[in-house]
């Protein structure tokens, strides 16, 4: 099967940074779906491994989380899909990735693709939808007031692939106020096109910009780029009692100056579930398939921005590199197999 993969890790602009290559086609077993893949998107995490992470020893290793495919073979175990069925998924990050043409991936981390997008479409949601609903109801529990708050939340980086998500699954499900952060004109729209309420600029200080809108203190701040820099801003902005929670990775992380405030804070790794395989592994699935129905009622739309083309090592690069430039909107995304 055709795969794009690497021996070496480090920098993009690398000759051999990911390469196109065949690797067998792996077999189903236990609780797996062998998907034939159609679509990807990359994330972050992506390029992060890519610079990181190695093989171990003189094998290759294959990149993508976010896949879109039609189920070809089911495992012994599998009990909630049938071959044909059309599928969409994050996967695991202990697992080999979706950049290839055929994929294994645990059946309760799978949703039922939405009806009514294509495959390119599809591809944009699912890394993104688990770790914005994970956060936003399993660990702000935006549902749930602060007392004297404003039911307000502060996203930082709305414009990126979370913070899109997130800002329509806040919209859609709950009564949240929606404040989105934007710097340039193209991610400012965009981000008020997706349904924020207001928009702020995180090239300015937060704080100032929050207390101008008249709405008070908000309850909850979702960060999901460049913590570290806005630290002191966000314990300046949220409200006492609110709750806090990042998905990046600042060098460090000084929590002290939340104390006195009470601010709760949470960090969200939608790859825990998998890797840890918790007994409510099965949860990944069920809000996918909860993002598919929002999707079908039009409620949710995806948050793809580009489509580069086939799945090719030249085209990931080029999708690595826009990522790696901070320049980034929404999702970029990978359709098809070259011939």
């Amino acid at each position: 099967m055709k795969a794009v993969g690497y021996k070496q890790a480090g920098p993009i602009d690398r000759p051999d940074s990911l390469n196109d290559i065949e690797l067998p086609v792996p077999l189903a077993s236990g609780r797996d779906l062998l998907v034939e893949v159609s679509a990807v998107s990359v994330n972050p995490v992506d390029t992060k491994i890519r610079k990181g992470v190695s093989p171990e020893g003189d094998t290759w290793k294959v990149l993508g989380w976010d896949a879109v495919g039609r189920v070809a073979v089911v495992g012994e175990q599998v009990r909630g899909f049938k071959p044909g069925d059309a599928v969409y998924y994050a996967g695991s990050i202990l697992r080999p990735g979706s950049n290839a043409q055929f994929h294994l991936v645990d059946e309760r981390i799978v949703g039922h693709k939405p009806r009514g997008l294509s495959d390119a479409q599809a591809a944009a949601l699912p890394l993104t939808a688990i770790t914005a609903w994970e956060m936003l109801f399993d660990r702000l529990d935006v549902t749930k007031p602060v007392p004297g708050a404003a039911n307000a939340i502060v996203i930082v980086g709305g414009a990126g692939g979370v913070g899109s998500i997130s800002i329509q699954l806040i919209r859609a499900l709950t009564g949240v106020t929606v404040i989105a952060t934007a710097s340039r004109p193209e991610t400012r729209e965009w981000v008020k096109a997706l349904g924020a309420q207001h928009v702020i600029d995180h090239s300015m200080p937060l704080a100032a910009q929050v207390k101008a809108l008249g709405l008070g203190a908000p309850a909850f701040v979702f960060s999901t780029t460049q913590t570290d820099r806005h630290l002191a801003e966000i314990v300046e902005l949220i409200a006492p009692q609110g709750r806090f929670g990042l998905i990046d990775d600042p060098q460090t992380l000084n929590v002290v100056p939340f104390k006195r405030k009470a601010v709760s804070i949470h960090w969200e790794l939608m790859f825990t579930r998998p890797i840890f395989e918790t007994p409510d592994m099965d949860a990944q699935g069920r809000l996918l398939n909860d993002v598919a129905r929002l999707v079908e009622e039009g409620r949710v739309r995806s948050t793809i921005a580009e489509n580069l083309g086939p799945i090719t090592a030249a085209n990931l690069k080029t999708a690595h590199a826009l990522i790696e430039s901070g320049k980034a909107k929404g999702k970029i995304v990978l359709a098809g197999w070259p011939i």
